[in-house]
Order: C-alpha cells, then structure tokens, then sequence
C-alpha cells in the first residue's frame, strides 16, 4: 500500500499558495502529481478514515493521548468508575465532571476530528480537477468523501454544538479561521451530506474493501441525525427504508449468550449487525485499508489497534498487568434484570473465569477492580487469541463496533414513540430484549423509560451514553448536584480558541 504523509501534503499546499517559490519537495508527492488515479483517490479517502482510528488513540509522540475519547463519552457518564489509584488524573476528573477546556481530550479530539475534513474536502476538491476517474468512480469517491464529512462533523456537533462548519479547504495564511457554526447550519449540511452519499454509495464492498461505508449506513446516519434534530417523522422515514431494504440484522439464532459473543468477537468483524465498524489491522502488517499510521513514527506499530485491554482490563495486580483504568459502575450493574445474559458477556464478577492476554484463564478475583467488576466486553475466550493482541500486549486489533444494528432499532423506538406508535416501538424494544434472554415489556410499562434503560444496558461501554444523557436532558436526574447546565456541550479546546484570535467564541460557562 502506498503511503504518503497527508498532513504534510496539507501544508505544503498551504504554503505553496502564499509565494511564487517554484520547489518542489524531493521525496514527497505534490497535488499536481497526486489525485491522478483511483489508486491515489483510496490513498486520500482511507487517509480520512483513518483519523478515526484515532479517538481512541494512544500516542507518546504527538499531544501523549491515552484514549481520550473513551475518557468523554463514557467514562464521564455513569456507566463507568475512573480508579482512584490506577486512572490518570483527567479520567477521575471526567468521572467527577469536573471538566476544563485545557483538559487534552478535547484538542485531540478536535484535531482528529478537523484533520478527518481536511482529507475529505481534499478528495471532494480534486474530484473537480484532471484526473483518470471514470464518472462512476467519481460518484463513489464523492459519496464517501461526503460520508466521512457529515461523520466527522455530526460527532463535533454532539460534543461542542457549536462547532465550526468546514467544507472547503482554506489555503490563505491570513484566512485560516473559521468561526462557530451554529446547529442549523451543522444539521443542514450534516444532512445534505448524508443523502448525497446514500445516493452514490454502492450497496456492498467486496472482502478486500470491507470496512468501506455504504448506502444504507449513510441512510443509518441520516435516520440518527434526525434523531438528534428531533425531526421525528425523517428518521423513521430513514429507519424504515434501512430496515426494508438494508442488508443489517440483528444476530439472533436463540442462543443469546452465544449470538452476543458473536457480536464482538475478533474473529466476526464486519457482521450483519455491523453498520459502521472502527477498522484495525493486525500487528506488523498493514493489512487493513484504513491503517495509515499518521499519528505514530513507524517503529510505532500499536497504532494500528486499539489500546481497550490497557486501559479496560483488570489492574491491581490481576494476570496480564493491564492498567485497570475504568472499571463498570454498580450502578449499570444493577440496572440489568436477572437472567439478562448480556451482563455475562460485558462484564466479569465474582464466580467469572477471566481471561488474560497471556491466554490462562483464572478464577476472577473483584480486588482487582475498585467497583468488584470488569469490563469483558470485546473480551473473554473469544477474543483470548493471539491475533487480536500485539506482541508487547499494549494493544487489540478487534474492530470498535461504532454503529450497530441494535442501536438503530432502539432509535427508531424513540422516534416511534415521539409519534405515538407505542405498538410498533414496544416491538422494536421487545426484539432487542429477545436476544438477550429476557420476556417482553409488560403491558402498560412507561416505554419512554424502558426505551432509555434498554439502549444502556444494551450499549454499555460504547460511545452513547453520555451524548443520551445529554440530548434527553436527564442530567440532573443521573449525576445529582455535580451537573451543571454548561455540561450539555464539552467546551472547546482554548488551544483552538487562542489559535483563532477569539473568532472561535468559547461555550458559555467555560
């Protein structure tokens, strides 16, 4: 695979435009050679994928990220405990909600997020520009380029609200700054791109292109943005056409703990419940279309996965000598019924086997987590395999499911029961309570309630929780009198602010 610094690519770009200089780097690519063949096209749009990658990064080289967006989207809600003696001192912060706009996640993620645009502007510019594409191949390269767009700037709408709206590439050193945006212009474009990528998306890839997004994930996208913008009647719209059409289901064979494992396992990436996967490859290879290693020198192969076992797995002198970071509140714990079978897959307790990346299985021991449980999703004898850990152990190479078919039904849910189709919801809560072992709602039950305990039981450990508390307005009610209004955006990174000369307006109460 043909590898090429875009960032550098970027500002030499940048540069080039501001002086009448006629040099030419030696031993780097410039636009006028690049942006010729598809061949260069996927280099630039897996580029923009792979900034991704990236939230959950671990980095010693750039601003020393240590999954910082785990920090932010799960471990500030109360699904998760930060440990008091082995968590870094922003992820105790961020489980207390004491939160600062210096705090490192934020410019992390900011900056994975603005870099991700940056290479999705540059492919949609260049597809204007001489160059070999045919018109289909041009269609494609422009509904994913405008897929990673929308992506990337619905994930800055849900942390910072306001955030800046980017879609063209800014080359004039006096004029690098773009302002706030506000929600409706974030949600309009958000939107527009969404459906231009569902109309010129194909509806699969082949096995060397998996991974890839397509039609009906934009679709996805635009039935969960609608979500967000409480556009009831568009979403459902959205969610139908996903569900009658689309190639996702639930895996569900009557075997619950079996089909859950399925859902996350090393070895069952990219499965039909899958509608966007995080991508990693395997160590020391670069055997995955989205692993570009940008973040990290060469040498630093763990990039190319993702660091859950460190942060997530038992610490406290457990087999394996993970960190124990994040350890899984009582309080989730307790909000799963008896003989709800996804508790066994996503966490162990006392009387669990656990399952080290030495690969001995040993009696769980709770001193080893300060709640007395451990996260065990993406874990477990499933995924004990040596492909899926590097060989110093410090990383998993086991896809981050971002967007899965089960959370799709549970949004539908809401929107269905917004307009009053209580029935049709109750069905899409039920099909997801099936899987896991347990019997249909109970007639008469608040669905608004069951709606929003099923989608944390369900979705514990991955990036919703904190976004639903959020969006629902339910602060107050979960954290009790550490929340504060201010809370219901993140605050923008002061590095962002400071770099703009204050055309970029902090968030209130920061």
């Amino acid at each position: 695979m043909k590898k090429i610094s875009f960032s550098l690519l970027a500002a030499f770009l940048t540069l080039n435009s501001c002086n009448n200089l006629d040099l030419v780097p030696l031993d780097k690519l410039t636009s006028g050679d690049f942006y010729k063949t598809a061949a260069d096209f996927d280099g630039a749009i897996f580029a923009s994928y792979s900034s991704i990658q990236d939230f959950w990064g671990t980095s010693t080289e750039t601003l020393g990220e240590a999954g910082e967006f785990w920090k932010i989207s799960v471990v500030s809600s109360d699904d998760v405990i930060a440990d008091p003696n082995n968590a870094d001192g922003i992820s105790r912060d961020a489980d207390n909600l004491i939160i600062r706009a210096s705090d490192k996640p934020y410019a992390a993620i900011y900056t994975q997020i603005y870099e991700g645009i940056l290479r999705a502007n540059l492919v949609l510019e260049n597809l204007n520009n001489e160059n070999q594409l045919t018109a289909e191949q041009k269609s494609r390269f422009e509904g994913e380029a405008k897929f990673l767009r929308a992506f990337f700037h619905f994930e800055a709408l849900k942390l910072w609200g306001t955030p800046p709206l980017a879609t063209q590439v800014k080359r004039d050193l006096n004029d690098l700054a773009l302002p706030n945006a506000t929600p409706e212009q974030l949600y309009t474009q958000i939107l527009a791109d969404f459906t231009d990528a569902y109309n010129k998306l194909p509806l699969t890839w082949d096995d060397a292109n998996k991974g890839r997004v397509t039609k009906y994930a934009a679709q996805a996208y635009v039935g969960k943005v609608n979500v967000w913008k409480k556009d009831w009647p568009a979403a459902i719209a959205a969610f139908e056409d996903v569900i009658t059409n689309g190639p996702f289901s639930l895996i569900s064979t009557g075997n619950s703990q079996k089909d859950l494992d399925d859902v996350f396992a090393f070895n069952n990436e990219n499965n039909p419940e899958s509608i966007f996967e995080v991508q990693y490859g395997g160590p020391f290879s670069d055997d995955n279309v989205w692993v570009f290693d940008d973040t990290h020198s060469e040498a630093f192969k763990a990039s190319q996965g993702t660091t859950r076992s460190l942060y997530w797995d038992a610490g406290n002198g457990a087999p394996g000598g993970k960190s124990g970071w994040w350890a899984p509140s009582p309080d989730l714990v307790a909000a799963y019924e008896p003989n709800d079978a996804r508790l066994k897959v996503y966490v162990y307790q006392a009387g669990d086997t656990y399952y080290t990346t030495d690969y001995t299985p040993v009696p769980y021991n709770p001193e080893w987590s300060s709640t007395g449980y451990t996260m065990k999703k993406y874990g477990g004898a499933r995924n004990m395999v040596q492909a899926d850990n590097s060989p110093n152990q410090q990383a998993n190479f086991n896809n981050e499911r971002l967007y899965r078919f089960a959370e799709l039904k549970l949004l539908y849910a809401e929107a269905l029961i917004a307009q009053g189709r209580t029935a049709d919801a109750a069905q899409q809560i039920n099909d997801i309570r099936r899987r896991a072992g347990l019997p249909d709602l109970v007639a008469g039950v608040d669905l608004t309630e069951a709606l929003r305990k099923e989608k944390r039981v369900e979705l514990a450990f991955e990036p919703h929780r904190w976004f639903d508390i959020v969006r629902w307005g339910i602060g107050a009610q979960v954290f009790g009198s550490k929340w504060q209004d201010k809370y219901n955006v993140y605050p923008l990174p002061q590095t962002e602010i400071d770099r703009t000369g204050g055309i970029l307006k902090q968030n209130p109460g920061y």
